[in-house]
């Protein structure tokens, strides 16, 4: 008992000792120190993983500062920074693992290319790189990749996976029903291969992203698209390949790229700065009019959760932060920046109307990311300005109902349920019961009723009759360009555009400094650990999961397609994009 008493007293020591020490690091280098840039600069952009939309906990330690990534518009602000910065005099890109969408790779390439118009240079060093890093390194004037290296570029494809079969052999039954002949969320469950629908519109999806892609390899390495598809179907390329066939400017190590920059911009020393170090360098926007960029990312699901968690758009944080933007006099306009596959009908319901509140009081205009499907869709049906990339998801106006019966595994396993009710439907959800003809007439009115009412609320937004939405909806996804032409977005275009929109809006002068406010602000350790709303367990498992359990959950999530496990472990209607598409 004394040992077990010992052992107890010395854990909470020690529990309250890292506690100590993370509140003295937060303080210490959480506070107004910063980095400074030298006069002769280099930023290096090293691109890994995934760049969110809302920004992670800035935590407090040097070395795990630098795992953190960058937001997408702490990426966007950095390269509009560095482009008058005379302090920064190139930009070598240094692209890796790349695990965004072809949406944001858009906003990425636009705003290097942006840079190069102040005649700075950019270098571009690719590392183990494929089809998504390279096509950010066109945008270089130069590529360079080690003579042993590969440039793993062979074109693009998309993978459906189907798990009927194996349900079958578990003795497990999913039950589905939908509306709208392009929602085929539930096909992965309940068929063996793919509907003609789905062909269609992957087929559409895989010829845009791959004619976009070479279109931007022609224009950055000068060479006819024709020429271009011809090469990429000898790929992938070794170092030598890739630059007989043109792809690549030399065969170079690191240090010898940099030694090229600074015999190019004749100077006796070259200054590496990190853009983690260059963010925390640059100085404060101190524009008149405060423009505020509300981050929706992730699924859509009930309930709540704090900013610190980053665990997708709940109905309670989201209209929390809403109401936060809308009750701020210093707010002059909004953006609402949508990264989102849709989840949960009701939830995406209250956000909506609290979105157009927000809109009532302050000029709005919504930019969709990667993704605004189903009720990432709907979310963003205000009546405001909408812009979207070309090759954004977006669209699939649709609902359904799933529910998974499990009778045949339960037998399987000897387990056996008496099941006692008092309502007609009471069972209609159980799990241990197929639906019966009166239950899906049930739930076939009831979505029909949710789908008749999303289709109203985009025709409502788009300010077009009903007849007009309803053809274009069936739960079929679209890309950015596509709902361009059919009317389901305003202009196509990122970050810039949307300020400019909202900018007309707001009626603030082109000649006035605008500074962007995000919500939620990228928050230290510090803060996060005062905020009595902080769910601690969750902090913790946002902030030091492991990278083996990283790689495991995203594996997990594309064999499942993408599909949101939170909103489907929640039930009911669901405004949820029917497939994730992962072109690689």
């Amino acid at each position: 008992m004394k040992k077990f008493l010992f052992g107890f007293v010395i854990g909470i020591l020690f529990i309250a000792l890292a506690v100590v020490i993370l509140i003295a690091a937060a303080v210490r280098y959480g506070g107004t120190r910063r980095p400074v840039v030298a006069a002769n600069s280099t930023l290096v952009l090293q691109l890994e993983g995934e760049l969110p939309e809302q920004m992670p906990v800035d935590l407090p330690i040097p070395f795990l500062q630098e795992q953190q990534p960058l937001s997408i518009v702490e990426t966007w602000q950095l390269l509009r920074s560095a482009t008058t910065d005379s302090r920064i005099k190139a930009v070598v890109l240094e692209p890796r693992g790349l695990q965004i969408g072809w949406a944001k790779l858009e906003e990425l390439r636009a705003d290097l290319l942006n840079f190069k118009k102040s005649g700075k240079p950019v270098y571009a060093y690719l590392r183990g790189a494929g089809t998504k890093e390279y096509y950010l390194a066109t945008a270089a004037d130069q590529i360079f990749m080690s003579p042993e290296d590969e440039l793993d570029v062979k074109g693009l494809r998309a993978e459906l996976v189907f798990v009927k079969g194996a349900l079958d052999k578990l003795g497990v039954q999913m039950e589905f029903e939908h509306v709208g002949k392009y929602k085929d969320a539930p096909d992965m469950f309940t068929k063996t291969e793919s509907s003609p629908e789905t062909r269609e519109v992957l087929n559409q999806v895989l010829d845009q992203f791959y004619g976009d892609w070479v279109g931007a390899v022609a224009s950055g390495r000068k060479k006819q698209p024709a020429a271009v598809r011809a090469l990429v179907d000898n790929g992938p390329f070794i170092g030598k390949e890739a630059l007989n066939g043109g792809l690549v400017d030399a065969l170079m190590y690191e240090d010898e790229v940099y030694d090229r920059l600074k015999q190019q911009l004749k100077l006796n020393q070259l200054d590496k700065i990190a853009e983690h170090n260059y963010i925390r360098a640059m100085p404060k926007e101190d524009g008149a009019s405060r423009i505020a960029l509300v981050v929706g990312e992730g699924d859509i699901t009930r309930g709540a959760t704090n900013d610190a968690g980053n665990a997708g758009i709940t109905t309670a944080g989201m209209i929390r932060r809403l109401r936060q933007v809308r009750d701020d006099a210093s707010i002059k306009a909004v953006i609402l920046r949508i990264d989102s596959p849709g989840g949960d009908g009701i939830a995406s319901d209250d956000i909506l109307h609290e979105v157009k509140l927000l809109s009532q009081k302050k000029p709005t205009v919504i930019s969709m990311s990667d993704l605004a499907a189903s009720g990432g869709y709907f979310i963003a049906m205000t009546g405001d300005p909408v812009v979207a990339y070309r090759n954004t998801e977006t669209g699939s106006i649709g609902v359904f109902f799933g529910k998974v019966n499990l009778r045949g595994l339960y037998d399987k396993l000897g387990v056996k349920k008496e099941i006692m009710k008092r309502g007609r439907f009471a069972d209609i959800d159980t799990e241990y019961a197929p639906l019966n003809d009166e239950q899906r007439a049930k739930l076939r009115t009831e979505i029909e009723t949710f789908y008749r009412g999303f289709v109203q609320r985009v025709a409502d937004g788009r300010k077009r009759r009903y007849d007009e939405v309803e053809p274009l909806a069936q739960g079929r996804v679209w890309t950015g360009a596509q709902a361009k032409q059919n009317g389901l977005i305003d202009e196509l275009g990122g970050i810039d555009r949307a300020v400019e929109l909202v900018r007309q809006k707001a009626k603030i002068p082109a000649s006035e400094k605008v500074t962007l406010i995000s919500y939620p602000p990228r928050r230290n350790l510090l803060q996060v650990l005062l905020d009595r709303d902080t769910d601690l367990s969750l902090l913790e498992s946002r902030m030091f999961e492991s990278r083996l359990e990283a790689r495991i959950t995203q594996r997990m999530k594309q064999v499942l397609g993408g599909l949101p496990l939170d909103a489907l472990s929640q039930g009911g209607i669901l405004r949820l994009m029917p497939y994730s598409i992962v072109v690689r």
